[in-house]
């Protein structure tokens, strides 16, 4: 399958269905890491897979076991990168490093995608959800979109994270102005329907052993080195500075 036709299809499950997205976080005791954010699309071949599967083309009745890089991707889009403004062409670059994992499959009612990269310092993660967005100025329409659906990472707000072995901090801080606007300009209740159904779930996994987390919705594993949050993806739209919290490591 052509990379952009999947790109395009991911772009139409994240769209026009409820998706569970999870991020996760993997800190290394030196304070490297793997960060990743993994779509399950699969409610939309649950209920319609022989339909979408027809949309694929001749090749619809295999599975679908895919991997390629952001790299690649920018490779044939140069010339269309080169249009772009400089800060918008440093945004890009940031995600060059991104590798994208897709398998699908219609027996299976299976569509699942996964963007993962590698860090030395969660201070390279900055905005980086937001980042994905700048994906949607590539010439291409829907093809070159971001995989996980043109809302993805475009919430109005500048997320960062914080990690000194000590304590953690995941903040978003909204745009208010930008907010407004969208508001304004777009429509609520279409946009509540189309998220009301999705939940955007957190999971990070640290060196150390969590002594508190701010949020008390929080879910521990049984080492106490991991937490899962669950929020919808209502809230990572709307509200995103709802997703802000503070763990504290013990000694």
């Amino acid at each position: 399958m052509k990379l952009y036709k999947l790109l395009s299809f991911s772009f139409l499950i994240a769209t026009l269905t409820s998706c569970t997205f999870t991020e996760n976080i993997y800190i290394n005791d030196n304070g490297s890491g793997k960060f990743s954010v993994d779509m399950d699309g699969s409610a939309l071949m649950e209920m319609a897979g022989d339909q979408v599967g027809s949309q694929m083309g001749a090749n619809a009745k295999k599975d679908i076991d895919s991997t390629f890089t952001f790299k690649q991707l920018f490779a044939d889009k140069k010339d269309s990168i080169a249009k772009m403004s400089p800060e918008a062409q440093q945004e890009i670059k940031k995600l060059e490093n991104f590798v994208v994992h897709t398998k699908m499959s219609a027996e299976k009612k299976q569509f699942l995608m996964t963007l993962e990269t590698d860090f030395k310092s969660v201070n390279e993660l900055q905005d980086i959800l937001q980042t994905a967005s700048t994906l949607q100025k590539l010439e291409g329409g829907a093809a070159a979109a971001s995989p996980m659906g043109s809302n993805f990472g475009n919430n109005n707000s500048k997320l960062s994270y914080t990690y000194d072995g000590k304590k953690f901090t995941r903040k978003a801080i909204i745009d208010k102005q930008k907010l407004a606007e969208v508001k304004k300009d777009s429509a609520p209740d279409m946009s509540k329907m189309m998220f009301a159904s999705s939940n955007y779930i957190i999971k990070y996994h640290f060196p150390k052993k969590i002594k508190k987390v701010s949020n008390p919705n929080a879910l521990f594993s049984d080492d106490r080195k991991s937490i899962t949050i669950q929020y919808t993806f209502t809230d990572y739209m709307e509200n995103p500075d709802k997703l802000n919290f503070d763990v504290e490591f013990e000694k």
